[in-house]
């Protein structure tokens, strides 16, 4: 969504962000005494870059575009030039998160496995290293800017070697875990040994949607509220004034080539109620109830998805209607194709292959089926009209794609069928016996 330019200019999405929006989003955070951080991926998660004909040699595994060579000049050349553009449109940024997450496949290529040869060499010195070199990088660029990074390759590393480093003086580490059940004294004796180490400041990371399923519809709330509720812990136990924030993390996809995981209208609620969890210390009836009030529903369910219902927030209509796909749609349908006695008993596969009914069933299916469609088709026609006011056609036309389509085709298919069955004449009945029919 960066509109890069110049040899970058292919990294863009179809509807990127303009340099004039960014302006105006970086405004209207200022109004709000919101600071934004820039997060740009300079190791791990490069499938957006190296997905390119372009750039594929820079690969460490030929093969996977999802991280980096750090062995390359080129390489480093390539990140740095992905954070001199950022920076260039954001120039107030006091801080800038430069990724250095799941670095997979890390010390697999040609390049490293050569240099893993020789002697004291290891594929925690080269993650450091190139942790080192990008976060220079920023530092030469913007002096004043500091550099985040995810912890997650940092953890097992021997403290001597993370120490002598050099990294804990450029970067601060985030912490990320998105667990229900997260290792509290685990995360405790993590930030002692960072700090020991030499980072003076570090951060947190929870998730208030996403993190629970790749293709999760509506965040359930109650997963993400038992996950702040251990990071408050964690805050509480931890070395004194070491947690700078904590991050709630917001995923759009699990990676770069992953379907859409939770819209962020479905996830206003849980981000609420995780916000007034963390500002309250804790989530009570009163709490809850206060989230209800901003929010305008009637219910926030912390048990189950959010349940369907208005809201006043903006998105709430989407919220409501995403409910209701996600929660009845499918089960609706396989309720009619897998469930119905006469779809099963009567046009099963080996019925619809052959086309083949019996005339009397066609009455008793085809009302149901059209019925089913036509509801589901009205309340698509609104999803997709409200959609269309707050993404992109593509993100719009994906989402469809892999929510609805699949589950209103089966209907359709359904109905095609019967259309077209040819009935053959009935064979002659005994007096008094007759198809089955409901008693």
């Amino acid at each position: 969504m960066f509109p890069y330019e110049g040899p970058l200019r292919l990294l863009r999405a179809k509807y990127a962000y303009s340099p004039s929006e960014i302006k105006e989003i970086l405004h209207l955070a200022g109004l709000n005494e919101l600071e934004v951080i820039p997060l740009v991926q300079t190791f791990g998660h490069m499938e957006f870059v190296l997905k390119h004909t372009a750039f594929a040699h820079l690969r460490e595994v030929g093969s996977f575009p999802c991280t980096l060579n750090p062995h390359e000049a080129e390489s480093l050349a390539l990140v740095g030039a992905m954070i001199d553009q950022v920076l260039e449109l954001h120039p107030g940024a006091q801080r800038l998160h430069v990724g250095c997450d799941e670095v997979y496949y890390l010390g697999e290529g040609e390049a490293s496995r050569r240099w893993l040869q020789q002697e004291q060499n290891s594929t925690g010195k080269l993650c450091l290293s190139h942790m080192r070199a990008v976060a220079s990088r920023v530092k030469a660029r913007r002096p004043s800017v500091t550099p985040l990074v995810w912890d997650d390759m940092l953890p097992d590393l021997p403290e001597d070697q993370l120490a002598a480093s050099g990294v804990p003086q450029l970067v601060e580490p985030v912490l990320w875990d998105y667990t229900a059940d997260l290792d509290v004294h685990g995360k405790v004796l993590l930030m002692q040994k960072y700090r020991r180490c030499g980072f003076p400041r570090l951060w947190a990371a929870s998730a208030f949607k996403g993190a629970t399923g790749p293709s999760q519809a509506v965040p359930p709330v109650e997963h993400h509220l038992r996950n702040h509720v251990q990071w408050l812990q964690v805050a509480g136990s931890g070395p004194t004034d070491s947690l700078q924030g904590i991050i709630l993390t917001g995923w759009q996809r699990y990676d770069h080539y992953s379907v859409l995981c939770e819209l962020l209208p479905a996830g206003v609620p849980s981000l609420a109620a995780c916000l007034q969890l963390l500002l309250r210390g804790g989530f009570d009836e009163d709490v809850k109830a206060k989230v209800e009030n901003l929010l305008g529903i009637s219910s926030l369910e912390i048990t189950d998805p959010v349940r369907e219902g208005a809201g006043s927030f903006p998105g709430s209509n989407i919220l409501a209607l995403v409910t209701q796909v996600s929660l009845h749609l499918r089960s609706s349908v396989d309720a009619l194709l897998e469930g119905n006695r006469y779809v099963t008993g009567w046009f099963s596969p080996y019925h619809r292959q052959r086309k083949l009914i019996h005339p009397v069933m066609v009455q008793h299916i085809q009302p149901a089926a059209l019925s089913l469609l036509a509801q589901w088709s009205t309340l698509v026609q609104e999803l997709e009209a409200a959609l269309q006011l707050a993404f992109y056609p593509d993100a719009v036309e994906e989402w469809l794609e892999e929510n609805v389509h699949p589950s209103l085709q089966r209907l359709q298919a359904l109905l095609q069928d019967l259309s077209e069955v040819s009935a053959p004449p009935l064979p002659p009945t005994s007096p008094g016996r007759d198809v089955a029919q409901d008693p």
